[in-house]
């Protein structure tokens, strides 16, 4: 028996079956699909891409997997090499896991033991914000701030190492002049908090952040797993604000297989680059730098540069823009659309069931949580596609 996420089996109703999928299209037995939340915001070249495919069945045809325990492997030198030449700053540093989770316990932990390799061990705390969400794994679990999703944690009490903050620019201030001796590391979804709740805010905010970790030298780490490869209209947050540490995901194999990169800046590096065993980062995912998932993730990263794919995110934003202009209901507490990503944030979770039936129905998959309707589309969206999800978002407050 398939034991599904994020669901109460017992009253679960029964999911859509898929039996192909084309590019911004799932298709079950009976049905056509627009993919408006691109399979949880990663599959933004759309489905059955050819060269994507390729990429895995060329790489096949020699390998699937070699470990990197003593081993190493073109695909992961070619991957690694070319983040060096694509990421921002001196972001230099691939350490490849298999899940965003996992990709930001690493930085996490690599924060830590940043400052234990110091000799700084009351540098202990993390600060994160409000309604932050960084995976499911425990360490994830405790910085992030979504009851909905890590209630489990209350059995531990409150956590006594991390603090959490609003966007507030006054807050943040006051916490580093307050608890900076104690700090390892600031970790922020940049811009766009995702699964707890489409938040959007200012990059002043994070400009203040990077001048306040330099000032009291704590490691400013983004997790641009939902938002990197352009989600909020920036290639990445990180081009903006160059962070310490940075954590990608999702989009990185074109939502093909699961593979993430903690990416560090030099300092970090050298932080562990020493003759003493004991300040060597000692993690090792299994599936870290597997050769499908490197191979297919440097063809997505080919796609991304030569497709002009920023420029069809503000497109994307454009049309969403001009869709949604002017329109409200009492039930709405707010619209909001930043890059590739809509939400319309409802009053009442109640407002929005059924809704995911409905867009079946009209040839839309989606898929609500709690108060947010939202979509995160494939970046090869057509802009009749585009129209009808935002229609159909539309419509279901016309009823």
């Amino acid at each position: 028996m398939i034991w599904y996420p994020y669901e109460q089996m017992k009253t679960m109703k029964t999911p859509y079956k898929i039996i192909d999928a084309n590019g911004v299209y799932l298709y079950t037995e009976n049905q056509k699909l627009i993919d408006s939340v691109s399979s949880w915001w990663s599959v933004i070249h759309g489905y059955k891409h050819p060269e994507l495919n390729q990429a895995i069945i060329s790489q096949a045809e020699k390998f699937s997997h070699v470990m990197l325990g003593g081993l190493t492997h073109e695909p992961v030198q070619k991957l690694s090499e070319k983040l060096q030449e694509f990421l921002p700053g001196d972001l230099d540093y691939s350490f490849f896991s298999d899940s965003g989770s996992v990709a930001v316990e690493v930085a996490l932990k690599m924060a830590l033991q940043y400052y234990m390799n110091r000799g700084e061990e009351q540098r202990t705390t993390i600060l994160a914000l409000e309604h932050a969400y960084h995976g499911d794994t425990f360490k994830t679990m405790e910085a992030g701030d979504d009851e909905d999703y890590h209630f489990v944690l209350k059995a531990y009490g409150p956590s006594k190492y991390v603090i959490h903050i609003p966007t507030e620019t006054e807050a943040l201030e006051q916490v580093f002049e307050k608890y900076h001796d104690c700090l390892n590391c600031f970790i922020v979804e940049p811009l766009l908090q995702g699964a707890g709740g489409m938040r959007m805010y200012d990059v002043s905010f994070l400009k203040r952040a990077r001048e306040l970790c330099d000032k009291y030298d704590v490691l400013l780490i983004f997790d641009e797993v939902a938002t990197g490869f352009g989600r909020t209209g920036h290639r990445f947050v990180a081009d903006l604000v160059l962070p310490d540490i940075l954590v990608l995901g999702k989009a990185l194999t074109g939502g093909y297989i699961g593979h993430a990169v903690t990416v560090a800046r030099k300092k970090v590096f050298e932080g562990f680059y020493d003759s003493n065993p004991q300040h060597a980062l000692m993690h090792g995912p299994t599936f870290m730098g597997n050769a499908l998932a490197c191979s297919v993730a440097l063809k997505s990263i080919e796609l991304f540069e030569k497709g002009a794919y920023m420029d069809r995110i503000r497109r994307i934003e454009e049309i969403t823009r001009r869709e949604m202009e002017g329109f409200s209901d009492e039930r709405i507490k707010e619209v909001r659309i930043m890059g590739g990503c809509v939400c319309v944030e409802v009053k009442d979770a109640g407002t929005l069931k059924g809704y995911q039936q409905y867009a079946y129905e009209r040839g839309v998959f989606s898929r609500p949580f709690l108060k947010y309707l939202y979509a995160m589309v494939p970046y090869v969206i057509t802009e009749d596609e585009l129209v009808k999800v935002l229609h159909t978002m539309k419509e279901w407050f016309a009823l």
